[in-house]
């Protein structure tokens, strides 16, 4: 590879963790070890989800990897995901592909494998490796990286705060679907307190003015829930 990959590797088994973690350094993987799911949430979410893939433990204590998976998605749709498992039976693959899963191997397993597999993944998916560079909202284009949102009825463009843009871009991967209020603290302002909480009602608020100008888009609170874009 011309880069190295970074691999998230959330195991709750010492030794086979750094088995695997000093295996991937040699075939040339930037890989981070987590003990628990919890750990392994907050270390992707530190990150600010630049893992390529992630290989998740199912059975782990504090945070089992199906939870983990369908957290990671909720910040990163498109990263690969592999599970690895005690388990065949068939329930627990099906759960595993439902969370979130691209691939699933089962313990003991051969390490070369494993490897194969990450390998046959990234390429299925390099040509989704950068993120999305842009969203379209209606009739505006969201630039997640320059932060700005264009107006592209006039060409007038809105330059936002970082808060601003992490919060849009959150709200733009759960498009139509709704946008958990305290994930959105966690992951946005790190803390679900009530200071935080009302300051994220004032950036929903600004939010919604930037994108009044085309009235297809909304922003809508969700009741008990969160908030939900559409357009």
């Amino acid at each position: 590879m011309d880069t190295k990959a970074k691999v998230l590797l959330a195991e709750d088994d010492e030794n086979l963790g750094i088995l695997l973690k000093e295996y991937l350094k040699v075939k040339d993987y930037d890989t981070d070890l987590y003990a628990d799911g919890d750990a392994a949430f907050k270390g992707f979410r530190d990150s600010g989800g630049t893992y390529d893939i992630c290989i998740l433990d199912v059975m782990m204590p504090v945070k089992d990897g199906f939870t983990l998976a369908q957290e990671i998605r909720q910040m990163s749709p498109d990263i690969p995901i592999i599970f690895l498992t005690a388990k065949s039976m068939k329930e627990d693959i099906v759960k595993g592909f439902s969370s979130g899963g691209d691939d699933y191997i089962t313990k003991p397993f051969n390490i070369e494998e494993l490897i194969l597999r990450i390998e046959a993944i990234l390429r299925r998916t390099s040509s989704a490796e950068q993120a999305q560079a842009t969203y379209e909202i209606g009739d505006y284009v969201f630039n997640p990286t320059k932060q700005t949102l264009l107006y592209s009825v006039d060409g007038t463009e809105q330059k936002l705060t970082s808060k601003e843009a992490e919060l849009l871009r959150y709200l733009c991967v759960n498009r139509n679907n709704v946008l958990d209020r305290n994930f959105a603290l966690r992951t946005v302002w790190n803390d679900d307190s009530y200071f935080n909480a009302r300051s994220m009602d004032v950036y929903i608020t600004k939010l919604r003015k930037f994108l009044k100008d085309d009235p297809s888009v909304q922003i809508i609170n969700v009741r008990g829930k969160g908030f939900k874009l559409i357009d």
